[in-house]
């Protein structure tokens, strides 16, 4: 079987590296490893939505990266928002190691990394806002799962923010958020990304 990044327990044999990463004016030291996304370099798609969601006013109350790698997003978001927890959970046990590692080697405390399939071992039901680069290999369904399960895990006027190349399906996935949320803004555009915003509009 081919060993993919959203594997939970990646077959590829280990081989740890560290990238230093200027995202925005902030650096980082980012421990990463065969077997999980962008190894090499924090991808423009994650950059994208790591500083968009930067200058996003969220609600009162915690954030969720879903998806979060080797944890170059969340950790980020827990940098411009250091009075925030920032959740971090992915299905890939090797990254979640990783992510955890990159917290303290960046001396970020605020944050919760755990292993969770999307959001099966989540919680909390009241996130001012969810992000999200979607692996878009997993295909559509998947992509799309992320979207729907989105809305119950928000407070009301929370917001979700996901990151998808017009190519791989983003016009899918902003019809999707609309018909979810009821309402869908593309807040960035980049060399062909786009991230797509929903708000979780209060009920009167």
């Amino acid at each position: 079987m081919m060993d993919h990044y959203y594997s939970s327990k990646p077959s590829s044999e280990s081989h740890r590296e560290t990238i230093e990463v200027n995202l925005s004016g902030r650096k980082f030291s980012f421990v990463t490893d065969a077997g999980v996304f962008s190894k090499k370099r924090v991808d423009l798609g994650s950059e994208v939505l790591a500083t968009t969601a930067a200058h996003t006013a969220f609600p009162e109350g915690n954030l969720l990266d879903v998806g979060c790698g080797y944890g170059p997003i969340g950790l980020y978001l827990a940098k411009a928002f250091p009075n925030r927890q920032v959740e971090m959970v992915d299905i890939n046990e090797r990254a979640i190691l990783l992510a955890k590692e990159n917290a303290k080697l960046n001396a970020t405390e605020n944050t919760e990394i755990y292993a969770s399939n999307l959001f099966e071992q989540v919680e909390n039901h009241q996130f001012a806002g969810i992000i999200s680069n979607p692996p878009i290999r997993a295909g559509k369904k998947v992509v799309h799962q992320i979207l729907e399960e989105a809305y119950d895990y928000l407070r009301p006027e929370g917001k979700l923010l996901i990151v998808i190349q017009k190519k791989q399906g983003a016009p899918s996935a902003q019809k999707k958020m609309e018909a979810i949320f009821g309402n869908v803004n593309r807040v960035a555009l980049e060399k062909g990304y786009w991230v797509l915003a929903s708000t979780k509009e209060s009920k009167e």
